[in-house]
């Protein structure tokens, strides 16, 4: 992005030396719909540095949560710039929304834009600038916590995702001793993560309350801007998925217990290859993983392929795992300049493989809708985020031979891939029912918690799996879910893109080329349409109806016995 009102030199270091461009959109006049189309230019442009500025801080301190000058990087910007931010931002809403001119800007994307300028205001309150600031600080422990956790194993210490390898390995002796050592080392930050919890919990509830609602569940519901569907839809996925995908999980786990030949089927048996072959390596180093990333992308479209090279080349690519760099995976939109970043932690299997083509996916998102005009139209929805990566995960599975020369390695790809998809849909129904009970319940014990945790976890469990003896482990598995932690109700989402993805896939194997100019033509859409509209431009329906689901769930059913 070319700065246009912003210098070019400027680098955003106090609140005193943003002010001034905050200070010079609110003191215009707004004469003309052209003088409001320049203010929203140059408001876009503002956020766009302001954003990267925020991102970069947060990046440093993920890929190095041990390094208190990156911690305290992004604390000072949590703390001593976003809360000034908060009203002056308001007041600038306020401006905009007021402006008669905007009237004149009559389309799907200002509609929608104009929509959210509105949400924005009616969910302003002052007194919610602090809690804000102590929630984002509080929210960044889960990442030290976690970032800190490590096992020994053969004299070597090892990060909980390089454990989590071991779990694949064929002697169950080895499985069971590393699964008891991760949930040795989890239990000892059990009581942290719950004081956490609780004091996030308590901490949403007030900013909810103090916005005129009755719990946190409904405030976040339109504090997403979830305008195209109710939180009454969110019920009736809950229970679609109980209903027809939860027994395509129980037949998988099963089946895995029968070729195993065991009596008793533990939480450290459900990784390990059924076929008692070795775990897949599709990829050895960073390196190998990126230009085989790059290769199966070119072979579904060459701009994909493309994109990852331009962020191999920026240096956009932080991808394995180790000591004191925080847990997961993310992709970060980086709006000014217009490369984004991919941040996960590669230990060498499929699951890493899986990741990185999930993110890919969010990458080229953010590279077409890289034209839109204002930084708003390039923020979409989570519910088409991520059915940019899921769907990803699904039509790259077709050119996987980049990674696999072995066509029956192949084969064992795909079908690990189809039984993770079929593990997804409850195990995302379970951490949303879950916080529905939470934020409905605000008040709760842990007693509480921990059994209506094990209530809605046993709804969508495989019965199959044998947690005799390990009852305390299951309790606290909801534990390893970042996204209860640091961005609550920010999970339903993938069940709704898991859905789209499974459709666009389906799509893919009828039309390849057909679906990938859907696909391209929906995303770089950005938010510039509604979620249904974005997703009948990629040529699939926004639909979760238990019909719906179980005619996805049966596709799935027929690709997987193929396999």
């Amino acid at each position: 992005m070319q700065r246009n009102f912003i210098d070019k030199n400027f680098t955003i270091t106090t609140w005193e030396n943003l002010k001034p461009y905050f200070d010079n959109l609110l003191s215009r006049e707004l004469n003309s719909v052209s003088d409001l189309k320049q203010l929203l230019l140059n408001s876009s442009e503002l956020g766009a540095v302001i954003s990267e500025n925020m991102a970069w801080r947060y990046i440093k301190m993920t890929c190095d949560t041990s390094n208190t000058d990156l911690r305290n990087s992004f604390n000072d910007f949590v703390q001593n710039i976003e809360p000034h931010m908060a009203p002056i931002t308001n007041q600038l809403n306020i401006k905009i929304n007021n402006c008669n001119y905007k009237n004149e800007l009559n389309t799907s994307a200002y509609n929608i834009y104009f929509k959210g300028i509105k949400n924005s205001i009616d969910l302003f309150r002052e007194e919610n600038i602090e809690l804000n600031t102590k929630l984002q600080e509080l929210e960044q422990k889960f990442g030290e916590i976690s970032g800190a956790q490590t096992i020994e194993h053969d004299e070597k210490t090892l990060t909980m995702q390089q454990a989590g390898v071991f779990l694949k390995n064929l002697d169950r002796n080895i499985r069971e001793s590393i699964y008891n050592k991760l949930q040795i080392r989890r239990a000892l930050d059990e009581e942290a993560l719950n004081n956490l919890y609780s004091e996030l919990i308590q901490l949403r509830n007030k900013v909810a309350l103090n916005c005129g609602f009755k719990n946190f569940r409904d405030y976040k519901h339109q504090a997403l801007g979830r305008f195209d569907y109710t939180v009454n839809d969110c019920l009736n996925f809950h229970n679609s998925v109980q209903q027809h995908a939860v027994d395509l999980l129980n037949d998988l786990h099963k089946n895995r217990k029968e070729k195993l030949k065991l009596e008793t089927y533990k939480p450290w048996d459900t990784s390990v290859d059924e076929e008692g072959l070795t775990p897949l390596k599709p990829f050895e180093t960073a390196n190998e993983l990126i230009e085989k990333t790059i290769k199966c992308f070119n072979k579904i479209d060459p701009y994909f392929g493309q994109c990852i090279l331009t962020m191999q080349k920026m240096n956009r690519l932080d991808l394995e795992s180790r000591i004191g760099k925080a847990p997961g995976g993310y992709q970060y939109p980086l709006y000014e300049t217009e490369v984004p970043f991919i941040f996960m932690n590669s230990v060498g299997l499929l699951r890493d493989l899986t990741t990185m083509v999930h993110e890919g996916g969010h990458a080229i998102h953010s590279f077409l809708y890289e034209k839109q005009e204002l930084i708003d139209f390039k923020s979409p929805p989570s519910e088409v985020a991520e059915l940019a990566s899921m769907s990803m995960e699904l039509i790259s599975m077709e050119h996987w031979d980049v990674f696999f020369n072995d066509k029956e390695d192949l084969r064992r790809a795909k079908k690990q891939q189809l039984e993770s998809v079929i593990d997804t849909l409850p195990w995302i129904a379970t951490i949303d029912k879950f916080q529905h009970w939470v934020y409905t319940n605000p008040n709760h014990t842990l007693i509480e918690r921990k059994e209506n945790w094990l209530k809605i976890a046993n709804e969508f469990s495989a019965s199959v799996i044998d947690y005799t003896g390990l009852e305390s482990n299951l309790a606290r598995k909801w534990q390893v879910q970042l996204h209860l932690f640091e961005v609550p109700f920010y999970y339903i989402e993938y069940g709704f893109a898991q859905l789209g993805a499974i459709a666009m896939w389906r799509q893919y194997k009828q039309n390849p080329k057909q679906a990938i100019e859907n696909y391209k033509n929906a995303l770089s859409l950005g938010y510039t349409a509604t979620i249904p509209q974005i997703y009948n431009a990629a040529g699939i329906k926004f639909d979760f109806s238990a019909t719906y689901i179980n005619e996805l769930m049966q596709f799935l059913k027929e690709e997987y016995l193929k396999l």
